[in-house]
C-alpha cells in the first residue's frame, strides 16, 4: 500500500474528484479527514469507509473554519501527512456580466481557500515534524483561457501559489504540486450546456471526458513516495487538450 498509515485532508470531498480521491487514498492505506460545506451529505456518501474517514463541515474560504477543521484532524488522527485542495466553484458568467460578488466568490473559494488550507495544513505538518505532500487542484482552463474569467484566473493563481510555496516549504520536507485536470465527469460539469460541452470535447485528442478515478490515481502517485523528488510541478491530466 502506497499510503499506509498516512493521514490525509481532502477538501470538496462529498462528490466528484474529491470523493474519488478519498476512496483512492483509503484503498492505499491512508486515514482521511474529508471536508465539505455539507457534512450530512458528506458523511452519507462516505459511510461505507467506516472509521478510516472523519467527515467534517468546513468552509475553505473562511480561515477560522479551516483552522478548526485542521485542529480536529490533529486531535482525531494525531497529525497530517497529505493535503489535497480540491474544493472549488465555477460559473458561466461572461466577463462583461461578472459581478463583484461573483468574482469575489470564485476567487475566494478557488484561490483563497487553497491558500488558507495550504497555510494551516503546512503549519500542522511542520508542527508534527512530518515530510508532507500538498496537492492543489487547478484546471486546464488556466492554460487555455477557455472558461469564465474568474474561474480561469483563480485556477491560474493556484499554479502560481503552488510554485511559490513549493520553494519555501522544501526546506521543511514538504512537497507541493498542482494536479491540472481537463474536462472531468463530475456533478459540476453536469450543468454545462451540451453544445458548449461538445465544443470543448472537440479539443481533447483522446476524445472523451476524464473519469474521477483517473484523477484519483494521479493524486495517489503525487502523495506517495513514488513522487518523492517532485515539487512545484503542474501535472496535466487532460487527454492532450493542452501541454504544460
Amino acid at each position: 500500500m502506497k499510503l499506509l498509515d498516512k493521514v490525509a485532508f481532502v477538501t470538496g470531498a462529498a462528490q466528484g474528484m474529491g470523493q474519488a480521491i478519498v476512496r483512492g487514498f483509503v484503498a492505499e492505506g491512508a486515514k482521511v479527514v474529508a471536508v465539505d460545506l455539507h457534512q450530512a451529505a458528506l458523511a452519507e456518501s462516505l459511510a461505507d469507509l467506516g472509521d478510516k474517514v472523519l467527515a467534517l463541515a468546513c468552509n475553505v474560504g473562511d480561515g477560522a473554519s479551516v483552522a478548526d477543521a485542521m485542529g480536529q484532524a490533529e486531535e482525531h488522527f494525531g497529525g497530517l501527512d497529505i493535503l489535497v485542495n480540491n474544493a472549488g466553484v465555477g460559473g458561466l458568467d461572461s466577463f462583461l456580466e461578472t459581478t463583484d460578488e461573483s468574482w469575489a466568490r470564485v476567487i475566494g473559494v478557488n484561490l483563497g481557500g487553497t491558500f488558507l488550507c495550504c497555510r494551516e495544513g503546512a503549519k500542522l505538518m511542520v508542527k508534527g515534524g512530518r515530510k508532507g505532500a500538498i496537492i492543489n487542484l487547478s484546471s486546464t482552463a488556466a492554460l487555455t483561457g477557455e472558461g469564465p474569467s474568474h474561474y480561469c484566473a483563480s485556477k491560474a493563481g493556484v499554479m502560481g501559489l503552488t510554485r511559490s510555496i513549493a520553494r519555501e516549504l522544501a526546506a521543511c520536507g514538504i512537497r507541493v504540486n498542482t494536479l491540472v485536470p481537463g474536462p472531468t465527469n463530475t456533478p459540476m460539469m453536469a450543468g454545462i450546456p451540451d453544445d458548449y460541452m461538445q465544443a470543448l470535447l472537440k479539443n481533447v485528442p483522446l476524445g472523451r471526458m476524464c473519469e474521477t478515478d483517473e484523477i484519483a490515481r494521479v493524486a495517489v502517485f503525487l502523495a506517495s513516495e513514488d513522487a518523492s523528488f517532485m515539487t512545484g510541478q503542474n501535472i496535466a491530466v487532460n487527454g492532450g487538450m493542452a501541454f504544460i
